[in-house]
């Protein structure tokens, strides 16, 4: 099978699964909540990770991407109208609540991490339109200004703590990740000779998108409609900031022997190469190559580059992180051997 065809079957069956339960068929949801769990599971299990393309970017992997996109906010205003819909019954209702929540955090979300990514204005656009509509806009900012920059130290928020459990982390993370980017923001506003408020800066294109979206669910799905935005916002947000809890936990960024802090290298990030979910999630998994290579497409990421790797797939680490004592018995002596080995190495730098 073609790679576009591994990749856009992963991730679009769902969305067309969503999108029938949020028109009347119950079932529709049901099996796109299967097909990102247990399908996923299972051919984790049968499935190769891709190989990363050897040629250049592959014009197919920016159109997928503008298809996720688009087919993202055509689902949201679907899936709100459905929620408020009479004849969807209160089990197909919530069913299409936690499959569309799913979607959005293990597919809208490294897409669009994807498109803001990107070099060309329009995908950029589309992956700001994206996260500012289930209210997590800042991550725009925040994730480049701040994240690539910091990440591994104390001035990245998005950064765990040592030991910090993920229900810790969250709060920490999702207000301190708005102020650095909003801060990052005026600062560079303030270098080109620009006021730090107006409507033009992005932080209110992402606050001022949040508004808009939350408006029209209202008109669209009524209160309900308002309800069931606000529900998937919280649970888009969360699963981002667990994206990253997962990613770089316990990895920190050393001093080196002239006191500056070792740049940014594929230890400093948990990578998680498996058969489909790798697919479903856009290569995300290949997290090392991403932080080493931030502007490179997803296709041409290597799942296999040198890196520490994570015992389970992505969504499977997601749920063992919210139980915070299972997380740490299963991660704290990992991400021990992986620090032990870069002091270990930086002393070898110092001695030699």
């Amino acid at each position: 099978m073609p790679v576009i065809a591994r990749y856009a079957l992963a991730a679009l069956t769902p969305a067309l699964l969503i999108a029938l339960g949020a028109m009347g068929w119950d079932m529709g949801a049901v099996l796109a909540l299967v097909w990102l769990t247990l399908v996923a599971a299972a051919m984790d299990r049968l499935l190769a990770p891709p190989r990363a393309q050897d040629h250049d970017h592959a014009p197919w992997s920016d159109g997928l991407s503008l298809a996720l996109g688009l087919t993202h906010l055509a689902l949201l205003p679907l899936v709100l109208i459905g929620l408020s819909h009479p004849a969807l019954s209160p089990g197909g209702k919530i069913a299409l609540l936690i499959a569309t929540a799913s979607f959005f955090g293990q597919v809208s979300h490294p897409n669009a991490h994807e498109l803001i990514h990107r070099s060309a204005p329009l995908l950029r656009a589309l992956g700001a339109a994206v996260y500012a509509s289930v209210g997590f806009g800042h991550h725009v900012s925040a994730h480049r200004l701040v994240h690539h920059r910091h990440v591994g130290t104390a001035d990245d928020p998005n950064t765990p703590l040592p030991g910090e459990g993920f229900w810790t982390y969250l709060p920490r993370a999702w207000q301190g990740s708005f102020r650095a980017g909003l801060a990052c923001e005026i600062e560079r506003r303030a270098r080109r000779g620009l006021p730090a408020q107006g409507w033009r800066t992005p932080y209110a294109l992402w606050v001022g998108g949040a508004v808009l979206t939350l408006a029209a669910a209202a008109v669209l799905a009524g209160p309900v409609g308002v309800v069931g935005l606000i529900v998937l916002g919280a649970l888009t947000g969360a699963q981002i900031l667990l994206s990253d809890y997962i990613q770089h936990y316990g990895l920190r960024r050393l001093t080196l022997p002239n006191g500056r802090v070792e740049p940014v290298r594929p230890h400093h990030s948990w990578n998680a190469p498996r058969g489909f979910t790798s697919y479903l999630m856009m290569n995300a998994p290949a997290h090392s190559e991403h932080h080493m290579h931030p502007d490179r497409p997803y296709d041409r990421l290597d799942p296999h580059a040198d890196g520490p790797t994570l015992p389970y797939a992505l969504p499977i680490m997601a749920m063992l992180a919210t139980a915070p004592p299972v997380w740490r018995r299963m991660m704290d002596r990992r991400a021990l051997r992986v620090m032990q080995a870069a002091e270990d190495r930086i002393r070898a730098t110092r001695a030699g």
